[in-house]
Formats: structure tokens, sequence, C-alpha cells
């Protein structure tokens, strides 16, 4: 029989101890078993979330953002093709109106020139779809809905014209048929002079304002044989912009989650450019008031003040029986709707009138004059 001696055993131990290590290896890393394999991606677009649709005329233009990623979280590579639908009611079936290609992140827009069939007749819900295909022509679904109506469309706005007046840009265009006298007209507002600030003097003290560079402004309908028409009071002098409008009806339909009112556009006239030049002076000043002061021996002036945003102030004017006019504010402009004459004499007679002044230098007329005394003593 084979006997070990003690000492053998440094040397079995290191052995064993290998042993057990390797075998631990195999058992965390599943003993040599491979992995589950990974299903392989079906590269499928995910669906738009963002579809917005809009009618002018007969003509729907459709916006929305191209996604980044497909279904399995991973960066889509290369433009995708698109399927675009329309449908008239949820027991018809979309029908495609288009195809269209685009890479992603993009801000895609598709236009659809509607048919004689949706252009004509009663108001009714128009839904556009939007689906995203895969290489293999697979889709992750349709994306949100977007609502517009069929029927027929307000007619356009002919001779669109404006003219730039003291209290805003007034605009006409020519009178349509008896229907377009029962819709609203919106005027669509372009500004073109865009800067990051613009600094508007209101009372002679510089205020800082920021103007959207886009702006609608809506006009109600007219009452028949009245000229038809619209006044832009928020315009600003000193800036050009670019006009466009079209009529505008409010429908409202049964939903399957209640009323909804819907608008139904017109065609978008052809832009007008309107530069807003200030070539008009303030509004001339009135209630003057002359009361003597026997205090300072002075003629005091009040008016009521003007409220245009460009004043820079008034100037005063002072005649003595049947002489001239003349200037005795002094040269700058005075900022309030007051002012002491210390410069009238004893014993005299004095009629005043007082004139706005705006920051070009544009005077208005001379208010009805104010008569005061001084005493010859």
């Amino acid at each position: 029989m084979l006997r070990r001696k003690r000492g053998d055993r440094c040397c079995v131990a290191p052995i064993i101890l290998t042993a057990c290590i390797v075998c631990a290896g195999f058992l965390l890393s599943g003993c040599g078993t491979p992995a589950a394999p990974q299903p392989p991606s079906l590269k499928l677009p995910e669906p738009v979330s963002n579809l917005t649709a809009v009618r002018a005329g007969n003509d729907v233009t459709l916006h929305w953002t191209m996604p980044r990623k497909t279904t399995d979280h991973l960066f889509i590579q290369g433009p995708v093709t698109i399927s675009i639908c329309r449908r008239e009611s949820a027991a018809q079936a979309c029908t495609p109106v288009g195809h269209a290609s685009d890479s992603p992140r993009a801000e895609t827009e598709f236009h659809d020139p509607l048919p004689a069939a949706l252009s004509q007749g009663s108001p009714r819900e128009l839904v556009y779809f939007v689906e995203l295909l895969s290489p293999k022509g697979k889709s992750a679904g349709p994306s949100n809905a977007a609502i517009v109506l069929a029927g027929q469309a307000p007619g356009p706005i002919s001779g669109l014209s404006a003219q730039v007046r003291a209290n805003g840009v007034a605009f006409h265009w020519e009178n349509g048929d008896e229907a377009d006298h029962l819709t609203d007209v919106r005027l669509h507002r372009k500004l073109l002079t865009v800067s990051k600030v613009k600094e508007r003097p209101q009372s002679g003290i510089t205020q800082t304002e920021q103007e959207p560079v886009l702006r609608d402004l809506l006009s109600p309908p007219s009452d028949p044989g009245q000229q038809t028409g619209a006044l832009d009071t928020s315009a600003h002098f000193g800036e050009s912009y670019e006009y466009t409008a079209q009529r505008v009806v409010q429908v409202t339909l049964d939903e399957p989650h209640g009323k909804q009112t819907f608008e139904l556009d017109g065609p978008i006239s052809a832009p007008i450019k309107v530069d807003v030049i200030d070539t008009f002076p303030p509004a001339v000043p009135q209630e003057l008031v002359a009361v003597y002061a026997p205090e300072q021996h002075a003629i005091d002036l009040s008016w009521q003040p003007d409220t245009e945003p460009d004043l820079a102030g008034y100037i005063v004017y002072r005649s003595t029986g049947d002489s001239d006019w003349v200037r005795v504010s002094g040269p700058a402009p005075v900022i309030g709707p007051a002012y002491r004459d210390l410069t009238a004499e004893k014993g005299h007679i004095y009629r005043y009138a007082v004139s706005a002044i705006d920051l070009i230098g544009h005077e208005s007329k001379r208010s009805a004059e104010a008569k005061e005394s001084t005493p010859a003593e």
C-alpha cells in the first residue's frame, strides 16, 4: 500500500485550489453555455406623433417632425420612406394620397391638392395620417390623426390694399358675394425689418419692446353694403411688414366626444408690402388754460396731454395784441402739459397757444388760444 508522506500535502493543496478556481470560473460564465440569442432589429421607425394639417383654399399642408430612432431605440440611418393617406369617415379605409422621403429629425411638409369631390359640398371632417416605412416596407403604425374640413371653402380675397394712417394701417379689399360678408377675414402679418430689440419711445421716455415677427389679426364680418376693411393699430412706425389675407369660417361638428369647432379657410391672397413711415404730426393739444400767478408775477398754462407714443413734447407760443405769434418756451420741447411764463410784463394782455411735436420733428397745429392779463401794479 502506497503511503504519502506528511510533506506531500504541500504539493497536492495548490493543485486542488487551482482546480477549484477554474471550476468556479466555468460556473460564473455559465459553464460554457452560450447566451440566449437576441432578435434581429426590424428597423421600424418610431411613429410620428406631431402631425398637423392646415387647409387654405383647396390645398392641405401637412407638417411633422421625423423621428431619430427606431422602435428598437437604434438611430435611424439614411432617409425614410413616408406614406400619406386621408380618410373621410371612420367607416372608410384610409385612401393613399402620396409618398415622400426625408431624413431623421427633419421638419417635413407635404401638400395635398384636394380633388373636386372633397372641395365641394357641406363642411365635413377629413382626417390625415402618415406612416414611416422600414427598408422592407413595414410600419410601426400610423401617426396621430390630423383633422381638417372638406367641403366648399370661402372665396378668395381680391384687391387687397393698404394705407398708412396716424392711428395704424388701414386695409381694404373688394366686396365678394353675399356669403363672403358672413365670414371673418384673417390678416397674416410678417415683420420684415427684424432686429433683436426694438427701442420704442413713449412720452419722451425710451422703452424696450420686442416685436413678434409673425402676427395674425382677425377682422369680423362687414354688414351688407358696407365697405370691407380692417385697421391694424399695432403696427409700428419705422417698420416694414408683409400682409396677406384669407376668409375664415368657423364650423361646429358633432364628434364622438362632443361638439368641436373647426376652421374652414379660404385661399391666401397675394402678399403686399407696407412701409409704415411716420408723416403725421401729433394731435392738437386741447383745453388750454391760462391763469395769472400773482406771487410769482407769472402766467401759468396747462392743457390736456397728448398720448402719442412718439411724442417729444410741446411748444408754447405767445402773442400781445395783434402781433405775430412768438415761441416763448425755448428751443427744447416742454415735456409735460404745463408751462410757467416768467417773462410776462405788468399791464399786458397776452394770448397763448400750444402745439405738440414728435421725435421726428412733425409739429401739430396750434391749439385754441387762451387769454390772460397781468395787472398794471
